[in-house]
């Protein structure tokens, strides 16, 4: 059994995810809560899986970077994300008079044909967002965070700085919000790419095969928290590595990292430091320095 988990873990998570939707869309249950409840049931999948068949026993072991996990995870959680997407079609009905269905250039397409278009775009500005958030000084700063933890685990998921995580969702959701994207277009969306997204920096020695060819799966996403730059500087993409194949930002090495966190000493940006300092510390001088 832990072995066909570990081989499967991707197609059942996201297969559940989007047969969970397509259920609760045919009876006309509440797509929205089926949707996060099944991302949450993955997540605990993988928690539990962590402690049956880790990649690496040593990242088990709660360190002091925990509580920033933590903090960080009911910030973005509890505050920011919810605070962001109740905004966003606000602002869109207020700047731009749009509203849910009204005005949708791909109205008239297939309901598949409409989600993968969602999928595309969300993709596509992720994959500049998180690119720019390397290779702008200021921004790197931001993201600094995400990248200060020395193992990756479950909680890694959520260790963003609140900046980062607005300008990563606001890229992705406002335009299509703004187009008169319909809920249930972006639930389908969000259906295929979330399961990924809970398992990205999961401790499972996962074998994704072919799949790393399409999801940017842990096995990957692993690479790019590398501290060799050569190294960390790839697969940017979110869900889809389809942006890195694009780009040629692509790199689906065998093996593992010599070292997971920051490369050389993060432009000096404070890793070791509590939450609220490192989420402070955007705010100082040294944010910018060349």
């Amino acid at each position: 059994m832990k072995q066909f988990m570990t081989r499967q873990l991707y197609l059942l998570a996201v297969g559940g995810s989007l047969a969970a939707f397509w259920m609760a869309r045919s009876l006309g249950w509440p797509v929205a809560p089926i949707v996060l409840g099944w991302s949450v049931l993955v997540l605990a999948t993988g928690a539990l899986l962590e402690r049956i068949a880790p990649f690496d026993p040593r990242w088990v072991r709660s360190g002091p970077d925990t509580t920033t996990d933590l903090t960080s995870a009911a910030v973005v959680i509890g505050l920011v994300d919810p605070a962001v997407k109740a905004a966003m079609p606000v602002l869109a009905a207020t700047w731009f008079g749009a509203s849910p269905g009204a005005d949708w250039p791909a109205a008239t397409w297939p309901f598949v044909a409409q989600a993968a278009l969602a999928v595309l775009w969300i993709e596509f500005a992720k994959y500049g967002s998180h690119r720019a958030h390397h290779e702008v000084r200021s921004l790197w700063w931001l993201h600094a965070m995400h990248h200060g933890s020395e193992r990756l685990y479950w909680l890694n998921n959520f260790r963003f700085h609140p900046v980062n995580h607005l300008i990563n969702t606001f890229a992705a959701m406002f335009p299509l919000i703004t187009l008169g994207a319909p809920q249930d277009v972006l639930l389908a969306a969000v259906a295929f790419t979330q399961p990924v997204l809970m398992l990205q920096h999961l401790n499972v020695d996962t074998r994704n095969g072919w799949l790393n060819r399409v999801l940017n799966t842990n096995e990957l996403h692993r690479w790019h928290h590398s501290a060799e730059p050569r190294e960390a500087n790839s697969n940017y993409g979110s869900a889809l590595v389809l942006w890195d194949r694009v780009f040629g930002t692509y790199r689906p090495q065998p093996g593992r990292p010599s070292r997971i966190g920051l490369f050389g000493n993060g432009h000096g940006y404070p890793a070791q430091a509590s939450y609220l300092q490192q989420l402070l510390s955007s705010l100082t001088p040294a944010c910018c320095r060349a």
